[in-house]
């Protein structure tokens, strides 16, 4: 019995040690004191000894640097070479692009919650919410999306040309070059207002202000080119496009077949050296309006005119519409939203290297060029736009929910309706705080490729969930199309945001994990990275530190994630408040059992992960929730904690905590060596599954909260165009709501009175008169129930046409002709 006490109090301190990630040498004499203590006091001296030389033939070899270094880490160093995978030039790219933020601390088993609660809180400057409040405000009354999706497929001329006056598309481009100068937040903020009205228009604003020529000239173009070019684009005399995706090759650029050959040409009536350039491109956005495109080509050198290398890689370039040989095609039509879109041609076009962007020495730049700055794009225009309509379908739906009744009664009361109302709430609870905390870490000057990354795949997946709840909701007035319906067309525009900017299948298998476990973990890429030293005697020297730091972390997340999940995570120091703290340990389990899965995973499979791409989709989503749970709470604390809020952030964390669960529990219960998935289940889940996903009764409490009118619902609705003007129904729907409230409990004492018989009258109106006779209601409980009825049957009433309206006008014109020619 005393030699096993001994052997459990040298486990306890080495686990102890492990927990808190001491230094190897204070686990060494941490567990060596812990032994001939305990071996003292309990009478084991022969226990005590057989665990001390034991320990000693562990941690002396470890201890000795220059020994281990030689006997250890030099042979697992030509290991390690021979059997790490070969990185594409696209993800060796993809993997040096970027920065890493606090999803970096999400990955190391044990986050400091000090550093995400240090960020500064985000916030609009004065002139970015007075542009918010002026210019955005007055194009949202512009806006009539009936007349844009289904009567000009275009926005009207006097939307572009305010568009332009008030330099919508130049809100990226400094001030110093004629530009607005916002930041990230107030980007994403226009774009959420803009998207609650119409995502034509928000499409349209957007497309500048993301990946395009105006970000690609502010970090690379060429003094000349940022003289001449930005000040237009801000503007609008020039509008941009670029032109990626051809029908060969989409997210993997480095592939693309479009070239351009280094040669020599006429240009201006003079012999130039030049590019003549084949490309064909599509779903080009803006392309059929713009004036200026930016291409993507790999530029080959095959007479060495400017060096010595003959394929010099992907590069940028940018056209002015007029250039000779380029076309540009009819458009493309994507789900009924008729924002700008097409193809573009050129074969055999000849153009100088001016046009390179940046110029000629920019040359085989270019997938580097766009990846640094497409993680800044996506992290913006995606997800803002699919929060701004996710906030407009929560002001919607909540006040239809309550002002559309069924058997006397509102249908947000009914348990299948207040199911996908708390999901309408919580969904986009999570995914405002996303986006905001995306947008706030462009502000502090990072380049989030793993947040973008999460915030395009998430927030377009809610925003879809979402439109569908809100039509599920609304029923027919949702399908039936017409100026009386704010719902359809978006719901037709969700699958557009899912496709783009890296199809959501791909960004979740193979980009969030794929990046997220090498630029995110804090030893891997130093390991990699150790391999390009030329240097031997510091190539070993920064591998050993690197592996031994590894081992270290992976020892440290198998203790903490048994730990904390013994202990249901209700151990340890940690952030928060009363009501928060359980939060944040919760996320401090899940994050050492990502780490540990994850370390397994790499460790295990090897290179052959990369091919495992539901294995690396479900750890990308434990590091997608994890990372979306602490925006969160951060937006929880920046907004001072209101205790109005928390059945929405109790809502939103029950459901990331939830799938954290099945989304590990799917990894291990798939990992190919069983073996290691039995001990990784005893390690991450010692008494079995215990998340369950958010409860009845709390999803009865969000559905109630979006409902009525409140501070947390005018937080959740904050950044949406609800002036109730002629052409906003969800305005005016959110004006009557307040007295569709104070009209129930009227509407039950008139209901009474018909029940009961009293009421002769056969119309709705002449029943009111008759019950204020009986004294079953008052005059202004009468007038009240009348302007009510009067308001909702506005809004529950949908559209009708004649069958010509409906038909295309194409159609009606070639009829037309058809019968002027028989006349």
């Amino acid at each position: 019995m005393s030699a096993i006490l001994v052997v459990l109090a040298a486990l306890i301190a080495s686990g102890a040690c492990a927990y808190h990630r001491t230094s190897l040498k204070t686990w060494a004499i941490a567990t060596a004191a812990t032994i001939v203590v305990v071996g003292f006091l309990a009478g084991a001296p022969v226990t005590s000894v057989v665990l001390l030389v034991l320990l000693g033939l562990v941690a002396v070899p470890l201890l000795m640097v220059d020994f281990r270094r030689k006997k250890i880490s030099a042979p697992l160093l030509s290991m390690f070479a021979k059997v790490t995978p070969k990185l594409s030039d696209t993800e060796q790219t993809a993997l040096e692009a970027g920065t890493v933020g606090f999803e970096g601390q999400l990955f190391s088993g044990k986050p400091d919650w000090s550093e995400l609660l240090r960020q500064p809180k985000p916030e609009l400057s004065t002139e970015e919410q007075a542009f918010l409040d002026g210019p955005v405000e007055e194009l949202c009354g512009m806006i009539d999306d009936w007349q844009i999706t289904h009567e000009l497929a275009d926005l009207p001329p006097n939307v572009w040309e305010f568009i332009k006056k008030n330099k919508f598309f130049g809100m990226i481009i400094p001030k110093s070059y004629g530009g607005l100068g916002f930041s990230a937040l107030a980007h994403s903020a226009v774009l959420q207002k803009l998207s609650s009205m119409s995502q034509t228009l928000a499409s349209t604003v957007a497309v500048p202000n993301s990946l395009g020529p105006g970000e690609l000239l502010m970090h690379y173009g060429s003094d000349e080119q940022k003289n001449h070019y930005l000040p237009r684009l801000a503007d609008g005399r020039e509008i941009p496009c670029f032109a990626l995706t051809g029908p060969y090759a989409g997210s993997d650029a480095t592939s693309i077949p479009d070239f351009g050959i280094v040669t020599k040409g006429m240009w201006n009536g003079e012999e130039t050296v030049g590019i003549r350039l084949t490309f064909d491109k599509r779903y080009i956005t803006l392309a059929p309006v713009a004036t200026i495109v930016g291409l993507a080509f790999r530029m080959y050198d095959p007479d060495k005119l400017l060096g010595d290398k003959e394929d010099l890689g992907i590069t940028l370039a940018l056209l002015p519409r007029e250039t000779p040989g380029m076309e540009i095609g009819r458009r493309h039509f994507p789900l009924n939203t008729p924002f700008q879109n097409g193809p573009i041609h050129a074969k055999d076009m000849f153009v100088p290297l001016s046009v390179l962007i940046g110029g000629p020495h920019m040359a085989g730049q270019g997938w580097r060029m766009l990846v640094e700055c497409l993680s800044v794009g996506r992290a913006i225009s995606l997800p803002s736009n699919a929060t701004g309509a996710s906030r407009m379908a929560v002001a919607a739906t909540g006040a239809y929910a309550r002002m559309r009744k069924q058997f006397g009664l509102a249908i947000g009361r009914f348990e299948g309706v207040e199911e996908a109302l708390a999901r309408i709430g919580g969904l986009t609870y999570a995914t405002q705080a996303l986006s905001r905390a995306t947008a706030a870490a462009v502000d502090r000057g990072e380049k989030p490729a793993v947040p973008s990354a999460i915030a395009k795949y998430h927030a377009t997946e809610w925003c879809r969930q979402i439109a569908s709840d809100a039509m599920d909701v609304h029923g027919g007035k949702g399908v039936i199309l017409g100026p009386k319906n704010y719902m359809g067309r978006g719901w037709q525009s969700v699958p557009i945001a899912i496709t783009v900017e890296g199809a959501n299948i791909m960004t979740r298998s193979l980009m969030i994990f794929g990046q997220g476990a090498i630029r995110c973990h804090p030893y891997v890429l130093r390991e990699m990275q150790a391999l390009n030293i030329a240097d031997y005697r510091e190539r070993l020297k920064t591998f050993d530190d690197a592996l031994f730091g590894h081992i270290g972390f992976g020892v440290s997340n198998a203790v903490r994630s048994f730990v904390l999940g013994v202990t249901a995570a209700k151990i340890g120091d940690t952030a928060g408040d009363a009501y928060t703290r359980r939060y944040y340990r919760k996320l401090n389990r899940y994050s050492a059992a990502l780490a540990l899965c994850a370390d397994v995973s790499m460790g295990v499979l090897g290179g052959k992960l990369k091919f495992k791409e539901k294995l690396s989709a479900r750890l990308g989503d434990t590091l997608s929730y994890l990372y979306i749970a602490s925006a969160m709470l951060k937006r929880y604390e920046d907004t001072g904690r209101p205790e109005a809020d928390r059945p929405l952030l109790a809502w939103a964390f029950h459901e990331c905590v939830w799938k954290m669960q099945m989304a590990l529990d799917g990894v291990i219960r798939n990992f190919p060596v069983r073996p290691v998935a039995w001990l990784l289940r005893a390690l991450v889940f010692p008494f079995g599954r215990r998340e369950v996903p958010p409860s009845d009764r709390l999803g009865r409490r969000v559905a109630a909260l979006i409902t009525a009118p409140s501070e947390a619902r005018d937080r959740l609705t904050t950044w949406s165009y609800l002036t109730p003007t002629a052409n906003n129904t969800v305005g005016r729907m959110n004006r009557i709501l307040p007295d569709v409230i104070a009209a129930e409990p009227v509407e039950r004492k008139f209901l009474k009175a018909f029940k009961g018989g009293q009421l002769r009258a056969h119309t709705y109106n002449e029943q009111l008169v008759e019950a204020e006779k009986l004294g079953a209601i008052t005059a202004a409980e009468r007038e009240l129930l009348q302007r009510v009825r009067d308001g909702v049957a506005e809004f529950i009433s949908v559209d009708d046409f004649d069958s010509e309206e409906l038909r295309a006008n194409v159609v009606r014109n070639a009829e037309a002709t058809k019968a002027v020619r028989a006349a």
